[in-house]
């Protein structure tokens, strides 16, 4: 439910904005920002893919969070599409997102989450006890069939 009313919500905080601060900072100002707000939107995306894809080998090498930078770069990623979005919620989380500390607190909010989620479910436990196994090696290894498949009806 909460997601529904929060994709209804940012459009219509959206226009309140845009009406208000449109109002106040003038029509040319106001498209100023929306396009130089996309404009570094597409410089950042155009930047973390210009950086390649990610190793992860140095960071397992000296055993710290491999996931770590997966996070920040996908932080960067997200924030660089929210300031292609015009509008200036948006784009507040967007340079929000660009700012290594904010994405380090967001980053440690998810993974408690995560981490909470995790000790819940591994608390169950499955005993599959002693398996018991049979050799399933065809009895014509030739690959012919010698009569009709056990699998059909007659």
């Amino acid at each position: 439910m909460w997601p529904i009313l929060a994709i209804l919500a940012v459009p219509l905080i959206e226009i309140g904005l845009f009406v208000t601060l449109g109002s106040a900072l003038g029509l040319w100002l106001t498209l100023l920002w929306v396009i130089l707000s996309a404009a570094l939107g597409f410089i950042v995306l155009k930047g973390v893919a210009s950086r390649g894809p990610l190793t992860l080998t140095p960071r397992l090498n000296e055993f710290s969070d491999p996931l770590s930078p997966l996070a920040h770069r996908l932080m960067v990623v997200l924030g660089g599409c929210l300031l292609l979005i015009p509008g200036f919620l948006t784009d507040l989380f967007g340079l929000l997102l660009l700012i290594p500390p904010v994405r380090q607190v967001f980053i440690n909010l998810v993974s408690r989450r995560f981490a909470a989620t995790s000790v819940q479910m591994s608390n169950t436990q499955v005993d599959l006890g002693q398996g018991e196994w049979r050799d399933v090696t065809p009895e014509n290894p030739s690959g012919k069939a010698s009569g009709p498949s056990k699998w059909t009806q007659d």
